[in-house]
């Protein structure tokens, strides 16, 4: 995780902040416990992990005081920007569970793909996750505990034998008049027999957040889920696969609708897959989704039912030397995410990535190259599969920066305006060294 130390007027030195979930030197790498998907909340406050395991992970910030006065959280905004962000656990739980289709006979992992926020509420959290196929709905809840630290010493009262012994099994037939407790003792199990010392803490308080699978949506998808998206409408969002976008109602779990669907007739004449879908985060008819081409749709949903037709289609040609075999391939649109002001567009491909005006359709108004170093290695790249690696997008909350990763534990910081091109490398590693 890395922040800025540097006010919006100086040049912004980028430093390394802190580490979530280090691994010990002496422990091995274990396959679930490899990330798959990260998810800040909007407000920043919160961020969710899924893994390979199926499970998710939830961070929260920990550096602002939520118990101040207004008046003085007003005066603290002014350093706010300076106050570097640190995350704690608070907790997690398990999301999906490794899954057999028995129509299909393939089995179906629990590795989560996608984890959106969809509201947050003081105490309370809403989450969507989603696997290759299922996607749920998850409330997270913290409950007030309170702590007993310490307990009167247990009376030993005749009374209070004889009512522990009733519950005892084994123990239903009366004892004599004298000597009742000796015998009691000796029958009952050592963990049926109460403590001995006077004063006692009570340990190994439960965890006070509560996790709760509030919905299931299953059975709309025959490819492997590759996004989902919230509509600003909150009540509505999509799941997209290789062929087909559903839209799905928060509240209803075994219906959806079927608003865009790329299966031709014929598998064989499949040329294009979809690879990412968004909705826009003002307006809730407009929907973007991204290709295997290197195109971006929009669809107004207002327009029909079935959205075959795009009202626009964004599309780069680029002019640098021929086409061939490899640049498609390279050209093929992993993720796409919308700005905060709705007027720009995000993509990111194999090569680059590229911010879109959303008035303006032939060409982005700027190009971050990232993978321009490896295009003399695209052949090598493709015969080590590397060349199908997918990689993501995010940008700042002021939409003034743009960052993606690479390879080498490289992350790629771009700032247009700055007066450096190639942008920012930062290494990360696993300590605060850097």
């Amino acid at each position: 995780m890395a922040y800025s130390d540097s006010a919006p007027s100086v040049p912004l030195r980028w430093n390394f902040s802190q580490v979530l979930g280090q691994q010990l030197p002496s422990e091995p790498l274990q396959n679930d416990d490899i990330i798959t998907t990260v998810a800040f909340e909007k407000r920043g406050d919160y961020l969710a992990v899924g893994d390979r395991g199926g499970r998710i992970v939830i961070f929260e910030r920990d550096d602002r005081n939520t118990n101040v006065s207004s008046n003085r959280r007003d005066l603290e905004q002014r350093d706010f920007a300076l106050r570097h962000p640190k995350f704690r656990y608070k907790t997690e739980f398990q999301s999906h569970e490794p899954e057999f289709d028995c129509l299909k006979s393939v089995e179906i992992e629990e590795k989560i793909n996608k984890v959106r926020w969809w509201m947050t509420h003081d105490n309370l959290q809403f989450i969507l996750s989603t696997n290759d196929k299922t996607i749920k709905l998850w409330k997270v809840k913290e409950y007030k505990v309170k702590h007993v630290k310490e307990m009167a010493p247990p009376l030993c009262s005749e009374n209070m034998l004889l009512a522990e012994r009733s519950f005892v099994p084994g123990l239903e037939t009366t004892s004599a008049a004298n000597g009742y407790r000796l015998e009691w003792i000796e029958k009952t199990p050592q963990n049926h027999l109460p403590p001995q010392d006077v004063d006692s803490e009570i340990g190994g308080i439960e965890n006070p957040f509560r996790s709760k699978c509030q919905k299931v949506y299953a059975s709309a998808h025959s490819f492997n889920i590759n996004s989902i998206s919230n509509n600003s409408d909150y009540e509505t969002f999509v799941s997209a696969d290789d062929l087909r976008i559903n839209l799905w109602n928060l509240e209803v779990s075994d219906q959806c609708f079927n608003i865009i669907d790329m299966k031709p007739s014929n598998m064989e004449d499949l040329t294009e897959v979809i690879t990412s879908a968004e909705f826009h985060p003002l307006h809730c008819n407009l929907l973007a989704y991204s290709s295997s081409q290197g195109l971006i749709r929009l669809s107004d949903l207002r327009h029909a039912a079935i959205c075959d037709h795009a009202s626009r289609i964004f599309q780069h040609r680029e002019s640098n030397g021929s086409k061939s075999f490899f640049t498609e391939i390279t050209s093929s649109i992993s993720d796409i995410k919308f700005l905060n002001d709705g007027q720009h567009l995000l993509s990111r491909n194999y090569m680059n990535m590229k911010l879109w005006d959303m008035r303006r359709e032939s060409s982005p108004v700027a190009i971050f190259k990232i993978h321009e170093h490896l295009r003399p290695k695209l052949r090598e790249l493709y015969n080590n599969d590397c060349i199908f690696d997918k990689f993501g997008c995010c940008f700042s909350g002021d939409g003034l920066h743009f960052a993606s990763g690479s390879y080498s534990n490289l992350l790629r910081i771009f700032s247009p305006g700055s007066g450096r091109e190639e942008g920012i490398k930062l290494e990360i590693r696993g300590n605060s060294d850097r």
